[in-house]
């Protein structure tokens, strides 16, 4: 699950990261009173301004602005609010922007320089282990790092069944060329992101950049934070954080149904129980000339209400000409599959793409029987050969 980057930091404040002082604002109005609200706390007269969409990229989009005085906190606010912003990570389509979060400037003067720092923790399924990465190179895409400088990517791998050593945050922060107080605050914040890491099961934090301040406190400027789905039920709180706002919302309905949905770009719509027997139909409606428009996995449990969803989620796709269900009836059987498309069918009404529906496994000829004689406009297919000769016709 994605989350807002003000929600991010919140997440690692908790956790001792020191981040810069942020109030959310919706309306240009609201923006106004966090910076005055916010001037209470410091003396730099100078707000950050920063678009909140679950994408990256946003300051080379026009969503990341400077303001120097209230009317410039209002102007610019107004200008982003509402915005259609378009970055690398959006695509062309861009995310509307609904709200902004005002924070305090973190790039004050002093007697020390100021520098930028890249750093992440993941995991490392080849390793089976955590891998923190982090680069001088802050303030840049880490993928432009990695391909132009490689070597300036520092990798640390930790154990899960040990966790971070404090030998290891010693060396990240010496290898980013770090000493004195600087160095010393380095090695507690690596600490306390792997802290938080852990302990909200994040599957991913990156923070771009990291701020080295003028007087060597290190600060998450920014961050970006992806929570595992499977490990929300041990956080009761964390659900409060999903934005639909920012999902596709034929995701949103299918989570709401319990199927697991993709949108992709093709012409074809794909019904299938299981991710992997999804994959390979995807390949397999790519090798027949079509191009997948979806992901949709039913699950082991497909019955004539997970189906009839899944056929409303994929009609509302303009895109789609065709539909393809795949169902290996191993847990669930095919004929009762093939009742529930009968049922859906008829419940959805007219449905004016072709529909080819392939059933292999428990029952699939009683399956069969079932579509071929429901009198409906559905093809059934048993094996994979012949299910993809359907859709090659079907687009033809």
């Amino acid at each position: 699950m994605n989350i807002h980057e003000y929600q991010a930091k919140e997440l690692l404040k908790s956790y001792g990261v020191k981040i810069p002082a942020q109030i959310v604002a919706e309306t240009p109005e609201k923006a106004v009173e966090a910076a005055q609200q916010l001037a209470e706390l410091t003396n730099t007269g100078v707000y950050v301004i920063k678009a909140q969409i679950h994408a990256g990229g946003r300051g080379k989009g026009g969503g990341v602005k400077i303001a120097k005085n209230m009317e410039e906190v209002y102007q610019l606010s107004d200008n982003i609010i509402g915005m259609q912003l378009v970055t690398p990570q959006t695509g062309p389509e861009g995310k509307k922007v609904n709200k902004v979060i005002v924070c305090e400037d973190s790039y004050y003067p002093g007697e020390g320089e100021l520098s930028e720092i890249y750093l992440s923790v993941l995991l490392d399924r080849a390793k089976g282990c955590d891998v923190i990465m982090a680069s001088t190179e802050g303030g840049m895409d880490i993928e432009e790092v990695a391909e132009a400088t490689p070597e300036k990517i520092i990798k640390e791998w930790v154990d899960p069944k040990v966790g971070l050593q404090p030998f290891q945050s010693r060396k990240i922060a010496f290898e980013l060329g770090l000493s004195g107080k600087a160095f010393k605050n380095m090695v507690k914040f690596i600490n306390q992101i792997y802290a938080a890491y852990r302990g909200i099961d994040a599957s991913q934090v990156e923070i771009n950049p990291v701020l080295k301040a003028s007087d060597d406190e290190i600060i998450a400027v920014d961050a970006k934070i992806n929570l595992d789905d499977n490990a929300l039920y041990r956080h009761k709180d964390f659900p409060a954080l999903r934005d639909e706002t920012e999902e596709d919302p034929l995701e949103v309905e299918a989570s709401k149904s319990g199927l697991n949905y993709v949108k992709l770009d093709g012409n074809v719509g794909c019904m299938v129980n299981g991710a992997g027997l999804a994959m390979a139909t995807m390949d397999m409606i790519k090798l027949s000339g079509g191009e997948p428009a979806n992901f949709l996995d039913v699950g082991g449990g497909a019955n004539a209400q997970t189906v009839e969803a899944g056929f409303r989620i994929i009609l509302q796709d303009p895109n789609v000409k065709a539909i393809l269900i795949n169902i290996f009836g191993g847990i669930v059987r095919c004929d009762r599959v093939a009742s529930g498309v009968v049922e859906a069918y008829k419940n959805i009404g007219e449905i004016n793409v072709p529909i080819i529906v392939r059933l292999q496994g428990t029952n699939a000829e009683e399956g069969a029987k079932i579509i071929e004689e429901s009198g409906l406009s559905v093809t059934s297919a048993i094996i994979l050969k012949d299910a993809a000769e359907r859709v090659k016709e079907a687009l033809a």
